[in-house]
């Protein structure tokens, strides 16, 4: 599925200093990149890398993916809501009524049958 191009405006970046292997490098050049899609608040953080030009290409990759991956969710949920609410409006036909009523009676006979038994019914 290709990604849609993040707009510049909506990004904000900042940088620390990274963990793990990398010697010297990591410990003199803030390698880490924080980078937050600032409309939906959607944030990663990447330290792959000692280079801090391939952690900020792969920072976007992932932003994008994770904003598309939350498009996606989004999506099918308003799709299940509505099939929800039709599902819900649809009417039930004259068999279907019948069918509930008749279990509900049997259902009714059998809960009258677990009344408290007296002296006189045993």
């Amino acid at each position: 599925m290709p990604l849609s191009p993040l707009r510049e405006e909506d990004l904000q970046e900042s940088f620390a200093r990274s963990s793990g292997p990398g010697g010297q490098h990591v410990n003199k050049v803030s390698t880490a990149v924080t980078l937050t899609h600032l409309p939906t608040g959607v944030s990663v953080c990447v330290s792959d890398s000692r280079s801090q030009s391939m952690n900020r290409k792969i920072a976007r990759e992932r932003l994008a993916e994770k904003l598309a991956e939350r498009r996606a969710t989004r999506s099918a949920k308003m799709k299940a809501d509505s099939a929800k609410a039709r599902r819900q409006k649809a009417t039930r036909s004259f068999s279907e009524k019948r069918k509930l009523v008749e279990e509900k009676r049997h259902r009714s006979e059998i809960k009258k049958g677990r009344g408290r038994m007296t002296r006189d019914d045993s």
